[in-house]
């Protein structure tokens, strides 16, 4: 698979150059030009390869091979801001050491990339599958799923299918996912403005703020670095869905005015969980609660919040202990969470795919991510990230492995031969 490979990691690189994180958007690039030029290029690639291929108005994309029963692989070419702290450029699609850089080689342009060469592959070998596969690539993943959307009104979505857009060996169980914005009103703030974060579902690697006066020693004591008037925060940035791993520069500018019983609420009900919204859990983990967006305006401070909740509690259970915390809220987003057998017929089948192109046997996992699988009846999450693999998804320096793109290319390969045969 080494010409594959090869052409595929041109392919990623070249993805990769482009900016498809959501701008201002048109009637006819509702997403930004970015986005839609992404989804354009993607769709020539694939019609190069004698595909048939549809765009829905720049909103979604589709790559068909076969006829049949339909099966669905649902990958995304947009991605998130590319944020602060980089050392290789975010948009360069630079292949140094091994290694694809740049926004979106993880997630998910590279998976989607190494699907359509294992299609390409199969294709050459003369393969004919008895179900028509539907290789569909939206544009709206990561900030509110339109894409999906517009899919449903204009096209035929199978029911059945994954989407390389989680981790290995196969997830079973995705949770519920649920972003809110909190309202707390101030009097005086002792502030006069405070700005943080560029998208609900990424912890921010910085934040900054504005006091009414600047406190020498308490600036040193919670690391804050004073830029003219302003205090700056430089955190860790990461996916929301693992805020383990971020450093969340909120919290110490919170810290800082923690002597304003304002500030003292916002940090005890967001941060340290006075109400015990942290303590749901079940087999797919605890619900975990990441503020990843914050701004002050005319009297105000709004906080995003970024919920992950256990698989099988009730979105019911979660809303009421949030209204427990008596605060004025707004829901921005909400996805029910995904729940399947361990020992179903697409689990399995992927597990043993997974087990027999890597040599290695493991359990079906949970995640706190949320991906296009939830958009199908029979859908789950299959890669591209292994188990142990540094998580790079949402943070500065996101790669995928030269290495790692052909042997994507050779599970996705047997994964479609074994589903569609």
């Amino acid at each position: 698979m080494v010409m594959y490979q090869e052409e595929a990691v041109r392919a990623i690189s070249d993805l990769v150059k482009t900016d498809s994180s959501l701008q201002k958007g048109t009637p006819e690039m509702p997403f930004g030009e970015g986005a839609a030029k992404c989804l354009e290029d993607f769709l020539s690639l694939a019609e190069g390869m004698g595909f048939e291929t549809h765009n829905y108005d720049n909103y979604v994309g589709e790559v068909i091979f076969g006829e049949g029963e339909e099966f669905a692989v649902l990958a995304h070419l947009d991605v998130v801001p590319a944020g602060d702290g980089w050392t290789h450029e975010p948009f360069g699609g630079e292949v140094s050491d091994g290694k694809i850089w740049g926004r979106g080689t993880t997630d998910d342009k590279g998976p989607a990339v190494c699907v359509l060469y294992a299609l390409k592959a199969l294709k050459d070998e003369g393969f004919v599958p008895k179900k028509k596969i539907k290789l569909i690539v939206g544009c709206n993943e990561e900030c509110g799923w339109q894409c999906i959307e517009h899919y449903n009104e204009v096209a035929h979505m199978p029911e059945t299918g994954f989407s390389p857009d989680a981790n290995f060996p196969v997830i079973y169980a995705e949770k519920g996912i649920l972003q809110v914005r909190f309202h707390f009103p101030f009097d005086r703030a002792p502030f006069l403005y405070m700005q943080g974060g560029v998208a609900p579902n990424m912890i921010p690697g910085r934040c900054e703020v504005l006091p009414r006066s600047i406190q020498a020693s308490r600036a040193e004591k919670w690391g804050l670095t004073t830029r003219g008037k302003k205090l700056v925060c430089i955190g860790k940035s990461a996916h929301a869905s693992m805020p383990e791993l971020a450093v969340n520069p909120i919290l110490p500018l919170l810290r800082y005015f923690e002597r304003d019983p304002g500030i003292r609420r916002v940090i005890e009900l967001l941060f340290d969980d006075t109400t015990g919204l942290t303590s749901l859990r079940d087999e797919t983990g605890r619900l975990t609660m990441a503020p990843t967006m914050v701004k002050f305006r005319k009297s105000q401070l709004q906080v995003v919040v970024d919920i992950r909740y256990p698989a099988t509690i009730p979105y019911s259970e979660v809303i009421a202990a949030i209204g427990k915390m008596g605060l004025v809220y707004e829901t921005l987003n909400h996805q029910p969470p995904l729940y399947h057998e361990k020992d179903s017929e697409l689990v399995r089948t992927l597990s043993e795919v997974y087990a027999e192109c890597t040599g290695q046997s493991a359990e079906p996992v949970s995640i706190g991510g949320g991906t296009y699988a939830r958009a199908l009846k029979n859908g789950v999450g299959f890669g591209p990230e292994f188990p142990g693999d540094e998580a790079v998804a949402h943070q500065a320096d996101e790669y995928i492995s030269v290495e790692r793109v052909g042997l994507l290319i050779d599970i996705y390969k047997k994964a479609l031969l074994r589903l569609t045969k």
